[in-house]
């Protein structure tokens, strides 16, 4: 069957993985390419069909990303999105200028459903805008197939040449009808069939890792999440005993956790498995410390130096395994993407690294995806479905300075959450839950007594890709219990709140 792809191409906008994420939900195989790709490359590719993503430029500015004009001259189908579409519209003949009125968050459109774009959606349909500037004019062979109150050209098409154009972003989750949207660009305007499945990716990654390895040694950066576990187990089914996994336990993972790992990785996985208890070094270091982002640098190079050490021990490591994930990459900024945070295995690694080189065989897909194949692997649903775990621990669920007592506080408070919501049967609900400490005090009544303590923070999200979130919405009884458990079982805690912000504008993470 012939492999079918579409382009997507990258002008530096923060959610263009995520395009490309969407597209591999309809079974479309696609690719990101930064916008300056060479026109050779992609007719030598063939795509079916091209995406320009958002970016932050104004497409007029003096040093505004722009792709290869002879694009719109290979008789391949365009979609552009924001960025995207002030590009096309720019690049055509049409006029971009700055909006009378910036639109930002989720905004009532009316479309024009005989368009192939807007087949079988509402009239008036909810979109997430983003923009500062808008098209004005339309390119000549256009014409205006959506609208807003504050964005008369919402979207546009030219039917002949098969060229679209939104100004919102339909590949988020704000966008109600967003992924049918794409989903009829690829299917009613690029004729794809949708023959991708991503039940090969695991058999193809392991051959590569095979002929990439060969007979060389490799060390495994494992964390015990979701992500290090399947790069391991991945690694593990190609090359065995070449493997030694080096499970690192910094003192900031969840109550009970460090041992969890150790039991799956000793018991369950024929793999070379060594457990670093170095959590007082880890503590030395963070002293004083408040500054999130150092926060990760401390603990990302603190990993390099323990790793260092470990590989000493059992002779030539050629190769360093690590489980980074797209949403890891875009959101360190790699790239043209603005920089949201540096996670601690892309942006927060330093540059003088011991090993020949860095695998990350899952650094194109995105969390679900790093499930589907985890179950593939046979890794036990209990580890594949276990709650998102950043590398840098607790570290960065603890607002300002670390302590053991606020560790202790915060594993205590986190486990009485997680156990709660597992009870109420809401852990498959939600995407990600966790308690932080926040660096506020406030008074309290215990007993009798005055008190001054510790305000805890309760986080829950719904989300498929990690990318965008809502807040999850849970029932007050629950969040009520959740709460007098803390407060009573947890000391030096007197107050919790519950945050109800969505991604954007909020992270998840609150670090």
């Amino acid at each position: 069957m012939e492999k079918e792809m579409v382009i997507v191409l990258d002008f530096g906008g923060q959610y263009n993985q995520l395009i490309a994420r969407r597209a591999r939900e309809c079974n479309v195989y696609c690719e990101v390419l930064p916008y300056y790709t060479d026109l050779d490359r992609i007719k030598e590719l063939a795509p079916k069909g091209i995406i320009f993503t958002g970016g932050p430029a104004s497409v007029y500015g003096p040093d505004a990303p722009a792709c290869d004009p002879g694009i719109f001259s290979l008789g391949i189908p365009i979609l552009g999105i924001c960025y995207g579409c002030q590009l096309m519209t720019h690049s055509l003949g049409g006029k971009v200028t700055k909006a009378p009125v910036r639109e930002y968050g989720k905004t009532e459109v009316h479309v024009n459903t005989a368009s192939k774009l807007f087949y079988e959606i509402s009239e008036d349909t909810i979109c997430w805008m983003s923009h500062t500037d808008y098209v004005e004019t339309p390119a000549p062979g256009f014409k205006v197939i959506a609208s807003s109150e504050s964005c008369p050209i919402a979207a546009i098409e030219d039917e002949t040449r098969n060229f679209y154009g939104v100004q919102f972003h339909p590949e988020v989750l704000h966008t109600a009808e967003g992924t049918r949207m794409l989903h009829n660009f690829l299917f009613q305007v690029c004729k794809c069939s949708g023959n991708w499945e991503m039940a090969s990716f695991t058999e193809q990654m392991i051959q590569n890792l095979k002929d990439k390895i060969g007979d060389k040694k490799v060390l495994c950066a494992l964390s015990g999440g979701v992500d290090s576990s399947v790069a391991a187990v991945m690694v593990s089914k190609a090359v065995g005993k070449q493997l030694t996994c080096i499970f690192v336990d910094h003192g900031l993972l969840r109550k009970n956790e460090g041992d969890e790992v150790e039991e799956v990785f000793t018991k369950q996985f024929d793999v070379n498995f060594i457990r670093v208890n170095a959590q007082q070094r880890f503590y030395d270091k963070l002293a004083g410390v408040t500054e999130p982002e150092q926060k990760r640098k401390i603990i990302g190079e603190e990993f390099i130096r323990v790793f260092e050490e470990e590989a000493k021990k059992i002779g030539t490591v050629d190769y360093l395994v690590q489980g980074t994930i797209y949403p890891d990459v875009i959101e360190s900024g790699l790239g043209k993407s603005a920089v949201i945070k540096s996670h601690h295995n892309v942006g927060g690694l330093p540059d003088y690294v011991d090993f020949k080189e860095i695998i990350e065989p899952l650094r194109n897909l995105f969390k679900d995806e790093v499930r589907k194949a985890g179950l593939k692997l046979g890794i036990p649903d209990k580890l594949v479905f276990r709650q998102p775990f950043p590398g840098p621990g607790l570290a960065i669920r603890i607002i300002g300075n670390i302590t053991p007592e606020k560790i202790a506080i915060l594993q205590d408070a986190d486990y009485i959450y997680r156990e709660e919501i597992e009870k109420a049967g809401l852990n498959q609900k939600i995407g990600q839950y966790f308690a932080v400490l926040t660096n506020l005090r406030s008074v309290g009544v215990m007993g009798d007594e005055r008190t001054y303590d510790y305000t805890v923070a309760l986080r829950a999200v719904t989300t498929t890709d990690f990318m965008t979130a809502e807040f999850a919405e849970i029932p007050w009884d629950i969040l009520g219990h959740i709460s007098n458990r803390i407060v009573n079982e947890v000391k030096h805690v007197n107050r919790i709140c519950y945050d109800i912000t969505g991604k954007p504008p909020a992270t998840i993470e609150w670090e």
